[in-house]
């Protein structure tokens, strides 16, 4: 590896690192579940390396390396979305390694997951949101689309549900959005129906929209505010200045 490159690793999988003197290495640790959310079960991208070639992967690169100096010096529920994100920039990176190959169906599919989370992320303000959309941003069919986060036991329109629940949280606790009310955080996420929308988010959440929103981030344990809680080892990220991995 040079430096500033990033590579993923499996602790679950035996590797050798060996690390020249003086050399510094940054690693990453992210929930297995939250990357398998993203990328789908494929080994074949362990290992890969992500360069900074196009100016998404700089991207990707320049937040990571940032990632030490910004960690205990924001808001909690800052520092939650730029996780988000970064792991979000940090798997369609990886995932791209391997479009310039000809590969298998499973890294194929890795890609086009990265795509269904970006379309959907890009358009969950839109009220009239509908599953044709993704999947037509995307390039596929919507059956097609159902059909790989069936893998992530998930659809189209529960990845939308999912996400407009966590900006709605994200903002709920916000203390800059303090003067905002739920109901109109609620429309600007998409949401048409506000019993709709606190019925799904008390079930997510187990609290009501007011509560969390009296409570704030700091009174609401992150197990009450996780849709889901990896149970599952992390898998390592690792972006580094000098590093080799034999895998």
């Amino acid at each position: 590896m040079s430096a500033g490159n990033l590579t993923l690793i499996d602790p679950l999988l035996p590797y050798d690192c060996r690390f020249l003197d003086s050399s510094k290495t940054l690693v990453v640790k992210v929930p297995r579940l939250e990357l398998r959310g993203r990328l789908g079960r494929n080994r074949e991208l362990v290992a890969r390396l992500v360069r900074p070639v196009r100016v998404d992967d700089s991207l990707t690169l320049t937040l990571t390396a940032m990632l030490p100096s910004l960690a205990a010096k924001m808001a909690p529920v800052t520092e939650e979305m730029v996780g988000n994100h970064a792991v979000d920039l940090i798997a369609l990176s990886i995932a791209r390694t391997l479009e310039e190959e000809t590969v298998r169906v499973s890294s194929s599919k890795a890609i086009l997951l990265a795509r269904i989370r970006t379309a959907v992320e890009a358009r969950l303000t839109d009220s009239n949101l509908h599953a044709r959309d993704i999947a037509d941003a995307v390039g596929i069919s919507v059956r097609y689309a159902n059909e790989l986060l069936s893998t992530q036991d998930t659809s189209i329109m529960q990845l939308v549900l999912a996400r407009r629940l966590a900006r709605c949280r994200y903002a709920l606790e916000d203390p800059d959005q303090a003067h905002r009310t739920a109901s109109e955080i609620a429309y600007g996420w998409g949401f048409g129906d506000l019993t709709h929308f606190g019925r799904k988010f008390k079930s997510a959440y187990s609290i009501t929209p007011s509560e969390c929103q009296n409570a704030g981030s700091s009174d609401v344990s992150d197990h009450d505010l996780k849709l889901t809680i990896p149970a599952h080892p992390p898998t390592s990220i690792v972006s580094s200045q000098l590093l080799e991995c034999d895998h």
